[in-house]
């Protein structure tokens, strides 16, 4: 949504700042850095490059395997796991007990991360929490639940309280939501079996709010005021301070979307998949909210609400909840908030004639996806739309549907199946319209600054592939750290000079020589791709990164390139709630990519939407995917038989590949004297 036309007045710079904090830094005494041993026990802020290199320099044993464990976390962090585990092999057998602390830690992280539950609980028994620092203590409560949280247990819970206090805003409201889940998820023989410690007085409090909500379920007054009676019997207690959202907004969880049989009357009937329970809950629930609105009629503009959120007639198992893995720009680090508390409007009694077609939402976190889409088959289903979660979408092909489905997630590798059309919001998918837009504005010789890891990996190909499919030749990509590199960089004073390494799509690689050793042949490797000067050629400069980085990694091109000034692009990472003035005009010149919805589409709505998810734009962009899969589901015929064809979507422009993978061709801004306005 476009910000007030007025220009305020530009009171602070970041260049400004960043003199200071230059300034600061050459004299001696004034910002002391933590030591190795300090950053292992905190929250460590630098790449795992960084570290590598601070190990190599590192002469002292202990100081080098300090600069080792950080290197490791890092790698862990990066999603770097082969290299984290040579790392933690390599490891010297001489630790300290702070180190062999950190040790355990980082072994009982690695092996959440690839999925090895059993190796995680096991190492985290044999950790004394209490010597733990706070941060490391977060880290453990943080594995303990990913290594439990399939199988909803006591310990689970208690992960969850014990972690409640180390956290604040969004992660708190959404470490209270997921505590009351697990609870849910209790048998009553669990609840029977359970024995309270004399100091658990927050696990009694929350098990009496769990039989004071299962008691009053039929009755939402008396429901109400049970649970305002409790909250004055447990004052301290900290969901008395901040209830569960479902415990906050009871109607709306007891709403269903309409689901009469459409198989009567042969007329279409959708079957909605999404993971009701566990980690992507929350995304379910954004979508889910965007699909109720489009059904409902409020995706037409200047719409006056939206509906409340609806959970449908799902079907219960028992079997245990996936491990979430959810292709979006920015869910990996923006994500954690939960729905707020405050119910939207709900819609007017009369609305489009689209509400007619009947939905079913099938919870596919307990149960497999082929009896998923059985049980929809049999309840009269002519359209799927989900599921949701990467691991399952990749599930579909070899389960051959017979009926139409709209995946909501794309996987690695497309086989191709009239049944089945693709539906992401992903960086891959942005990155493709980004290399459309800038060549279409004359840019020939372009960079793309991206973050080292998978994400930068996956932007960096799919703008290079698209970028030469549209006649373009040689893509440049330079890398960046986190926070912690930029700063250091800034202290530095040397800007970023814009240089880069051509990048190599895997099918002009060439072949490697090979050498025979022994029977086994081994290919040579090939050397790293010499760094290219800019010498004044680089015009277009595309950025990945979030608002914080941005607000370093702008000043530091133009610090360094007053005289090249090229043309600087962003992704929607960069773009989010609360840009205030100064970011705005410090942005001057910028240009950056968003989804209509965000842009103006749709004000009253998006408003709306906005104050429901606190302005997390990540969980707002997946309401604007549930409008538009409501859309695609209904337009499918068109997709699939009309190539070319497009749609005017919430989250683009769609149309279809010949794979029916959906394309978005997205809204883009310019920053402007402290102003957002579409770009030219």
């Amino acid at each position: 949504m476009l910000p007030e036309n007025s220009v305020r007045t530009h009171t602070a710079r970041i260049i400004s700042i960043m003199l200071a904090v230059l300034f600061l830094a050459g004299c001696p005494g004034k910002a002391p850095q933590e030591s190795a041993s300090q950053q292992a026990e905190g929250k460590a802020g630098a790449s795992s490059d960084y570290y590598l290199q601070q190990l190599q320099q590192s002469g002292d044993n202990t100081t080098k395997t300090d600069w080792q464990l950080l290197a490791i976390h890092a790698l862990i962090q990066e999603g770097r796991l082969p290299q984290a585990n040579a790392q933690l092999n390599a490891l010297s057998e001489q630790l300290n007990d702070r180190q062999l602390q950190e040790q355990r830690l980082l072994t009982a992280e690695l092996a959440a991360a690839q999925n090895d539950m059993t190796v995680a609980n096991t190492t985290l028994a044999q950790m004394d929490v209490g010597r733990l620092s706070p941060l490391q203590q977060e880290r453990y409560y943080q594995v303990q639940i990913k290594a439990n949280q399939d199988h909803p247990s006591l310990t689970l819970i208690r992960a969850y309280i014990a972690q409640e206090p180390l956290l604040q805003g969004d992660a708190h409201q959404r470490n209270i939501d997921l505590t009351w889940t697990a609870l849910n998820k209790l048998s009553v023989q669990d609840i029977n079996a359970v024995v309270i410690n004399a100091n658990e007085n927050v696990l009694q409090g929350w098990l009496d709010l769990l039989n004071v909500w299962q008691s009053k379920s039929q009755a939402t007054d008396d429901r109400k005021a049970a649970v305002e009676d409790w909250q004055k019997r447990y004052p301290r207690h900290p969901a008395a301070k901040q209830l569960p959202t479902q415990v906050m907004q009871p109607a709306s969880m007891t709403a269903t979307i309409p689901s009469t049989t459409a198989a009567a009357d042969g007329g279409n009937s959708i079957a909605l998949l999404l993971p009701l329970n566990g980690q992507a809950q929350v995304f379910a629930n954004a979508i889910q909210q965007g699909f109720s609105a489009a059904r409902s009629g409020f995706a037409a503009a200047g719409a006056p609400a939206v509906p409340s959120l609806a959970t449908a007639e799902a079907q219960p198992s028992s079997a245990p909840a996936a491990t979430p893995s959810i292709t979006t720009p920015t869910l990996a680090n923006n994500a954690t908030a939960m729905p707020a508390a405050t119910p939207l409007t709900p819609p007017p009694a009369s609305v489009s004639g689209a509400n007619a077609i009947p939905v079913k939402v099938y919870d596919t976190s307990n149960q497999s996806l082929a009896n998923v889409i059985a049980q929809a088959q049999k309840d009269g289903a002519t359209t799927i739309v989900g599921p949701l979660l990467k691991n399952e979408v990749e599930q579909l092909p070899s389960l051959n549907p017979s009926l139409n489905v709209l995946a909501l997630n794309q996987p690695e590798h497309i086989q191709p199946n009239t049944n089945i059309c693709y539906f992401a919001l992903s960086p891959e998918d942005e990155a493709q319209d980004a290399a459309q837009f800038i060549s279409k504005q004359g840019k020939q010789h372009p960079l793309i600054l991206a973050p080292r890891g998978n994400l930068g990996d996956r932007v960096v190909n799919a703008f290079a592939k698209a970028w030469q499919q549209n006649g373009g030749g040689i893509v440049l990509q330079q890398r960046t750290g986190g926070m912690y590199d930029l700063k250091q960089a800034i202290n530095s004073g040397a800007g970023i000079a814009l240089n880069g390494q051509p990048v190599v799509m895997a099918s002009q690689s060439p072949s490697l020589p090979s050498t025979t050793v022994g029977g086994l042949t081994i290919p040579t490797q090939a050397p790293p791709p010499p760094s290219v000067s800019t010498d004044g050629n680089i015009d277009a400069v595309y950025i990945i990164a979030t608002p914080d980085e941005l607000a370093l990694i702008k000043p530091m091109i133009d610090m360094r390139n007053k005289a090249q000034h090229p043309a600087l692009y962003a992704s929607s990472r960069s773009f989010q709630a609360g840009l205030g003035p100064d970011f705005r005009f410090e942005m001057e010149g910028l240009q950056f990519s968003d989804i209509p919805f965000l842009t103006g589409a749709n004000p009253a709505l998006m408003q709306q939407a906005s104050a429901q998810f606190r302005n997390d734009y990540s969980l707002v962009r997946l309401f604007a995917m549930g409008m538009d899969a409501w859309k695609l589901a209904n337009n499918f015929s068109q997709l699939r038989q009309q190539p070319g064809s497009t749609l005017s979507g919430a989250t683009g422009t769609l149309s279809a590949t010949p794979d029916c993978v959906i394309n978005r061709k997205l809204t883009w801004l310019q920053f402007r004297q402290g102003q957002l306005v579409p770009a030219s």
